[in-house]
């Protein structure tokens, strides 16, 4: 990938996976560019996905539980391939609370590895995001 910066040592578990899922967010944003609602990046996300031959999963439903008791559902944006959760914004910039929060999504959902997508800044904002924090490796930021 080109124009990217990145945190050196930082990889997910799925680069493969991760990688095929960044590129089909790039052909979204080349196409569209900023400026448009997450519901319509969430919507040729998903085209661009079926194309890419990627199976996922849509606002999928995702129980939170307190001590065993369901406490509430949020919706994830996506779930890729039964392993990766993909977050979408269209916002100025991402914020600490937006790795935060995602990273609850992971413990919630038991799954190991995200994305967190930001349409709306100039080029393709991409934080991949790790379920464990490690100082050294607790995410990496690309400008694509």
């Amino acid at each position: 990938m080109n124009l990217e910066t990145r945190k050196p040592g930082t990889r997910l578990g799925n680069t493969e996976l991760t990688d095929r899922i960044i590129g089909a967010a790039i052909r979204v944003h080349k196409e569209l560019g900023p400026g448009f609602l997450e519901s319509m990046y969430e919507e040729a996300l998903a085209i661009e996905f079926a194309t890419a031959a990627l199976s996922f999963e849509r606002q999928k439903l995702l129980p939170v539980f307190f001590r065993e008791h369901l406490i509430g559902e949020h919706r994830l944006d996506f779930v890729v391939e039964g392993s990766v959760i993909v977050e979408l914004k269209a916002i100025s910039a991402l914020e600490d609370v937006h790795f935060a929060i995602v990273r609850s999504y992971l413990k919630a959902a038991n799954l190991s590895d995200a994305l967190l997508l930001n349409f709306a800044t100039a080029r393709l904002t991409v934080r991949r995001v790790g379920r464990e924090y490690h100082p050294q490796t607790e995410s990496e930021e690309l400008h694509l």
